[in-house]
């Protein structure tokens, strides 16, 4: 007979190697991204994300296993790096709640714990798909449960067998998927995780969190992620507010508070940590969601706004704000700094490029992009540092949004505001365009339906032979992407340039293009795409800029 329980010291080791064992496979993971641009980072999000909650479970050293566990999901929560690692903090806090007042697991435990990682993980998500990573977790949850083994270690290997296959279907979940001839990486990194816990739950050393090598991230800086727009506003206020409560809340009252909103609203969001629960809701009668909240503690931080009054096009920018963690990061003193209405932190890569949007106003870049996701802990950090009490983020990925706005739950002492920026000159864009003398409401309202009419351009080439759309890729091509969209291939970086060009001003004439050369390409080079295009547009006025961001030759723009 094998392990009936474990404890607090037995989770740290399964942590610390389910963290290893994905970061020693996070190249592979990049390169089952669907797309074939060199700028997969599935991978590298995960491990970085499952590095920070294993050192947070490896400063432990007690049998609490629920310890270990609240542990993992506060690192977890402040190390996520783009979307795979924001759902994987939300699985990390959700296995902690299903072990909320444990000191050891039983396999029964364990499994109730899975299961709860997963209703977790599918509550933060707005719009779940399945064929993705949260399709994995739910397989462990639902496995998990029907498994009958008390034997933990054959428990965990009967629901790693049934995750695995679930996983090898992921292509007949996702066209996407099937033509690219990959499953999703995503999956495929928390089946890398569960495998390395198995090992960490038989071994009889002491495992140490393996460093990810040349990935870390610096600051001074796929696949399509998940976003929301609001098209038809059917419910006009969005309705905000904080409940302070004595004691946790439970997983019931969570619950039903959320069943409640739902009755009277959409674009619900229950997220709590500790004694604070946030609420978000989009509704007809704010009253009544304020009269429930006050029925489970205190209410604080209210905020209501009407939006029909707004933008009937909004895209909202808090549908998807994430747990607050317990331990917010403080915002230290400024020194010879004054103070600023609102401030600025923006992400960016390329010295071109963060030149650019500092000399645009941008209090902060963090240097980072594609391969390079800054955490959610990162962006807090950046915000923390600028002078000012209202801050909006730029993520200018689509691949940061959902850290940018997690980072919201670690900053104390500001109000932190995401634009959901998915490319350079859609963060320009926002920067060129702010005034100190608007409403901040306004602004935030205008640059989200502004950053609509912003086109993006990306130029890069294909790290691997694949099939897009029907259409067969060869290593090495020039890529032509629209609006994260392969539309045209070549062989020559210029002339697949120009027919990008020519592309993008089909739709519409446009007024202005930009052009941000990038390594691989020369100031000559974007020149001679800025003349080809007055010669073809004479009405267009061009401006060309030295990005020098990597991976990419071109960033075009046209508005």
């Amino acid at each position: 007979m094998g392990l009936i329980t474990i404890d607090g010291k037995i989770l740290r080791k399964m942590m610390i190697c389910g963290a290893n064992n994905v970061t020693r496979h996070s190249q592979e993971l990049d390169a089952l991204n669907v797309f074939p641009v060199p700028d997969g980072d599935t991978g590298i999000n995960m491990s970085h994300t499952v590095q920070a909650a294993a050192r947070e479970a490896e400063k432990l050293n007690t049998p609490n296993i629920y310890d270990v566990a609240k542990a993992a999901s506060n690192g977890a929560l402040r190390g996520a790096r783009g979307n795979s690692g924001v759902i994987l903090s939300q699985l990390f806090r959700g296995f902690a709640k299903g072990l909320e007042g444990k000191s050891v697991a039983t396999a029964e435990d364990l499994a109730n714990a899975l299961q709860e990682s997963s209703n977790m993980a599918y509550r933060a998500v707005m719009k779940p798909k399945e064929g993705t990573i949260l399709t994995i977790a739910r397989a462990f949850g639902e496995y998990a449960q029907e498994c009958e083994e008390s034997d933990i270690e054959l428990a965990l290997r009967e629901v790693l067998k049934g995750a695995t296959e679930v996983l090898a279907q992921t292509p007949d979940m996702l066209p996407e998927l099937k033509q690219a001839g990959v499953v999703d990486s995503g999956g495929k990194g928390i089946i890398y995780f569960m495998e390395g816990a198995l090992e960490g739950l038989l071994t009889l050393a002491e495992p140490a969190v393996e460093a990810a090598g040349s990935q870390a991230l610096t600051t001074t800086p796929g696949v399509p992620a998940a976003s929301f727009s609001t098209e038809d506003i059917k419910f006009a206020y969005c309705t905000e507010f904080l409940i302070d409560v004595s004691e946790p809340i439970s997983s019931s009252n969570e619950e039903n508070l959320t069943k409640y909103l739902m009755s009277h609203g959409d674009s619900v969001v229950v997220v709590s940590d500790d004694t604070v629960v946030k609420v978000h809701v989009h509704t007809n009668n704010p009253g009544k969601m304020l009269e429930r909240g006050i029925t489970l503690g205190s209410l604080d931080n209210i905020k209501i706004e009407n939006m029909r009054s707004q933008h009937t096009n909004i895209l909202e920018f808090s549908t998807s704000t994430m747990p607050t963690a317990s331990q917010p990061v403080p915002a230290p003193p400024m020194v010879n700094m004054p103070e600023k209405p609102v401030g600025f932190v923006a992400v960016a890569a390329g010295s071109g490029l963060i030149t650019l949007f500092k000399d645009m106003g941008a209090d902060e870049v963090i240097e980072g992009g594609q391969t390079m996701n800054p955490s959610a802990d990162d962006i807090a950090q950046a915000v923390s540092r600028v002078n000012a009490k209202q801050v909006v983020v730029l993520p200018n990925n689509k691949n940061i949004i959902l850290a940018a706005e997690q980072a919201a739950g670690l900053v104390e002492g500001k109000e932190m505001f995401v634009i959901p920026t998915k490319s350079i000159p859609q963060g320009i864009a926002c920067l060129l365009e702010y005034l100190d003398t608007k409403d901040l409401a306004v602004y935030l309202n205008d640059m989200k339906a502004r950053i609509q009419g912003v086109h993006t351009g990306h130029v890069t080439y294909a790290v691997r032979d694949t099939v897009v759309n029907g259409e067969y890729i060869s290593k090495g091509d020039i890529l032509c992407i629209y609006d994260g969209e392969i539309v045209s291939t070549g062989k020559d970086i210029q002339e697949a340039s120009k027919q990008l060009l020519s592309f993008m001003l089909k739709p519409s004439h446009g007024e202005l293009a930009s052009i941000y050369y990038g390594e691989g390409a020369t100031e000559d080079m974007a020149q001679e795409l800025a003349n080809h295009l007055t010669e073809e547009h004479p009405a267009i006025e061009v401006d060309v800029y030295e990005g020098g961001q990597p991976l990419y030759y071109y960033i075009f723009s046209v508005e």
